[in-house]
């Protein structure tokens, strides 16, 4: 059982579900002084629905799911607050129609996760895991770990966002030529960044490495399976995808037989259809492939950016309080009533 206050009136109460970088949590304090914050970590989702029974806000990671359910036993709930940009966990048609803002913080992961991408890419070219492990287990294997250059060598971004263009930005100044797929893209925002807008399927038959900045949406033109057989086997050969913005935007399955069939050079993930990965049969292969390498979600993970995306989704949260300009809204728009 948890026991929950009652909220006087006009109380603003915060709950916090996962572990954020205390500089939000400092700036919240210092900015809404009468407000209870409450910070509970690992609630099961009946401790959950108790204490959200008198929340005016929440504020989640990316672990918590807000479901419509959640969203229903929430009646003084006025702001879901998520800390970092993802918002698949989060029901947001729900929170709409109960008048539910939902925030995030688009731009604090920014820099963390297009260094990653990059990270990727050179750990790739220069099969530094391998070589790692090899020389641990006192092996000196020299010409097995023959590399590529990215100098000169064609970056393809799917997706022109924040990340897309600061990958971008980041492979220019090794030299690499970016071609990007991203119909949403202007002329004027591909100038900016440096780089050319072209088809998707030219993009993919260019590249020598493809690296994914895109939401996963739904629908007939979602991004959901955004490279799937028929995409990966476009690749040239050799070549090298990294994914490090969601996992379901890259088919695992064709993957894994475009692998076996020694089309590609090398893959780099840090994302997953299922996170954690379990027993998922397809995902172990992937991780077993000797030409994947994967990292646990962590694009993210750095200090800067946790620090970031805290004060980020704090400075909504304030301001979704006080009633004032918001940035970072997520919510849906309501569709027309009928007639």
């Amino acid at each position: 059982m948890v026991a929950v206050r009652r909220l006087e009136a006009n109380v603003q109460h915060i709950l916090l579900t996962e572990r954020i970088a205390q500089a939000g949590i400092a700036l919240v304090r210092n900015e809404l002084p009468e407000a209870q914050i409450d910070e509970r970590v690992d609630l099961s989702a009946e401790q959950l629905r108790a204490l959200l029974g008198s929340s005016t806000a929440l504020i989640v990671g990316s672990q918590t799911r807000v479901t419509s359910e959640l969203v229903a036993a929430a009646p003084h709930l006025q702001v879901v607050g998520c800390a970092g940009s993802s918002l698949e966990h989060i029901d947001l048609e729900a929170a709409t129609r109960r008048g539910v803002l939902v925030v995030n913080a688009p731009r604090g992961e920014v820099v963390a996760a297009s260094e990653h991408t990059i990270a990727l890419l050179l750990a790739l070219a220069r099969h530094i895991p391998a070589a790692t492990r090899s020389i641990k287990v006192g092996m000196w294997e020299t010409s097995r770990f023959l590399g590529v250059e990215l100098y000169q060598k064609v970056l393809g971004n799917l997706g022109l966002g924040r990340v897309g263009q600061e990958v971008a930005q980041r492979a220019q100044a090794v030299g690499m030529h970016v071609v990007a797929y991203d119909p949403s893209a202007s002329m004027q925002q591909a100038q900016r960044a440096g780089v050319t807008l072209h088809g998707k399927a030219e993009v993919l038959q260019r590249a020598d490495f493809v690296t994914l900045h895109t939401a996963l949406t739904e629908g007939s033109s979602g991004t959901r399976t955004l490279l799937g057989a028929q995409q990966l086997h476009l690749f040239k050969p050799g070549a090298y995808p990294v994914n490090c913005a969601r996992g379901d935007l890259l088919d695992e399955e064709a993957l894994l037989a475009t692998l076996k069939e020694g089309r590609l050079a090398g893959v780099a993930l840090d994302v997953f259809s299922q996170q954690p990965l379990g027993d998922e049969t397809i995902l172990r292969q992937l991780l077993l492939h000797e030409r994947v390498i994967a990292t646990p979600h962590v694009g993210a993970s750095t200090a800067e950016a946790q620090v970031r995306v805290a004060t980020e989704v704090a400075r909504n949260i304030i301001a979704a309080q006080r009633g004032d300009t918001l940035y970072g809204i997520a919510t849906l728009p309501l569709p027309p009533m009928p007639a």
